[in-house]
């Protein structure tokens, strides 16, 4: 046995290979004894595992293997189930042994037998496990490697069923306190104004009557002084809007790279850069959430999401109501690090790629980004960093709400070309994100001067601590503040660090502002 068990195993079985051996020893003894008895058996006994190899190389099995993640995307350090369920074209059989093909990261891969203990009546084994990522990405989840034997047990053949299915693995937002983005309005963003759609000199509280109009809105004093019908003008309701910018450069993020393999996520990355995405994620949720209208954009002004595969609509800047949030974090999923002077979509083609399969569907979605990045023009992908065709785009968008930028390591000149941006929103806010904040401090200076709330934090620091402190963190250098290491909230186990005044100092930047 213990022969037999160190033999290939990839086309017989142990009990094959009994066979063959028996077989052969049978034929030596025919020679030698001049037996045809034993010439017949060696025979037998030989041409039974090569059938049995035969007809596994020529009978395909045929499977329909499905799969269904709920919930269909996960948030990093959240669970989903995925039911996966085998039905064979022919019914019967004897029992197959199958495992699911997973990446690594998530551990063992689960093993199951064919058919199931309790298959439906259909014939359709279901089978059920949970899966749980620390890191965001796009997963191929499969295909399902099953192996076969004939009816005899001699023979072995392993065949891969199915293909992949893509998952999800988006970044988990952080919840934020209520900040002063909102200015006059309520708790969900909506503000209301007397303005009317088509204003009236004559009366800005009521119009004449409209075909359809209720005849409980009739303001009869109105009517009576104007001598025809006419109607209260109801309030109307505004919604708010807000620009968010994220760095997505590779060159401000660049301390401490990681570039995770073909057991990770595919993506080229840094603890810095992964805290700005989680950053993102939890401010574009705090928004949307309260209904306002968010437009975000990247450090050339082109749409942030433009070169994530796992975006579904990569082309849009604009992100309003039900799925924006779901849209952002799927977009957010396997948005990398771009390199500086040339397209994205480049990082997946140089030679040692670390981008893992993730399914036809990621591919397809690549390929759909690849098309989109051709027809951008050349001026989107080599101009300088928050240059003019970013300031272009703000200027549409003057006034029209806050201005918010997460930021990696800026160069004095590209905080210079940043800073007059704060006249493009109702306010400006910046987060610098660096391994030592403390070397920021003149980037901060200038954006302060430029009327940014701007602070700098580190990938230890707590993003809700740092959104908080965001409102005070002004003109300091105007106020002679160089104290800027510390966040409210912070102590020396929080393991927090960012630029954010104290509270005396906030209490003068506060009336200095009134």
């Amino acid at each position: 046995m213990v022969l037999l068990d160190k033999l290939p195993s990839r086309i017989l079985t142990v009990r094959g290979w009994g066979f063959v051996l028996t077989a052969v020893l049978a034929l030596l003894f025919a020679q030698v004894l001049g037996r045809r008895d034993l010439l017949y058996v060696g025979v037998l006994l030989l041409a039974l595992p090569m059938a049995s190899i035969l007809v596994l190389r020529i009978v395909k099995p045929r499977f329909t293997v499905s799969r269904r993640f709920q919930p269909q995307s996960m948030e990093i350090g959240s669970t989903t189930t995925v039911t996966l369920s085998l039905t064979a074209s022919v019914a019967g059989g004897a029992s197959i042994s199958m495992e699911e093909q997973l990446p690594p990261r998530f551990g063992q891969a689960p093993r199951f037998t064919y058919p199931s203990r309790n298959p439906t009546r259909e014939g359709v084994s279901l089978y059920e496990y949970r899966l749980r990522s620390a890191y965001r990405g796009v997963y191929g989840i499969g295909p399902v490697t099953a192996e076969f034997t004939d009816p005899f047990g001699l023979g072995k053949s392993r065949h891969v069923l199915g293909g992949e299915d893509a998952l999800v693995v988006t970044p988990a937002p952080v919840e934020l306190l209520a900040s002063p983005l909102s200015g006059s309005r309520g708790n969900d963003g909506l503000a209301a104004t007397r303005r009317q759609a088509n204003p009236s000199d004559d009366d800005v509280m009521t119009r004449e009557y409209r075909h359809g109009d209720s005849m409980r809105r009739v303001h009869w004093a109105a009517t009576a002084r104007h001598s025809e019908l006419m109607v209260r003008q109801e309030e109307s309701v505004t919604t708010p809007q807000a620009t968010l910018l994220m760095d997505q450069r590779h060159g401000s993020f660049s301390t401490g790279f990681m570039a995770f393999g073909a057991d990770g996520n595919g993506l080229s990355t840094s603890p810095t850069f992964e805290w700005a995405v989680t950053a993102v994620m939890s401010i574009s949720t705090h928004l949307l959430e309260r209904n306002y209208a968010l437009r975000f954009l990247d450090h050339h002004g082109a749409p942030a999401l433009l070169h994530s595969p796992s975006a579904p609509f990569p082309s849009e800047e604009e992100h309003q109501g039900q799925g924006a949030v779901a849209g952002i974090a799927e977009g957010l999923a396997a948005l990398e690090l771009a390199p500086e002077g040339g397209r994205r979509f480049q990082t997946e083609e140089r030679a040692g790629s670390t981008v893992i399969r993730a399914g036809e569907a990621a591919r397809q979605a690549a390929r759909r980004i690849r098309r989109s990045a051709a027809d951008t023009p050349q001026s989107v992908h080599h101009a300088a960093a928050f240059g003019d065709d970013l300031l272009d785009k703000l200027v549409a968008m003057r006034h029209r709400g806050p201005l918010i930028a997460v930021l990696g390591v800026i160069t004095t000149e590209e905080a210079r070309s940043l800073a007059s941006a704060s006249d493009y929103g109702s306010a400006a806010y910046a987060i610098i994100v660096a391994e030592r904040p403390a070397e920021c401090q003149r980037q901060l200076d200038i954006l302060r001067d430029a009327g940014w709330h701007a602070t700098a934090a580190s990938p230890a620091a707590r993003l809700p601590a740092i959104w908080a402190g965001l409102e005070y963190a002004v003109g300091q250098a105007r106020n002679g503040s160089t104290n800027s290491s510390s966040t409210p909230g912070t102590s020396g186990t929080s393991g927090t660090s960012g630029t954010a005044p104290s509270h005396s100092s906030r209490t003068r930047t506060h009336r200095g502002n009134a």
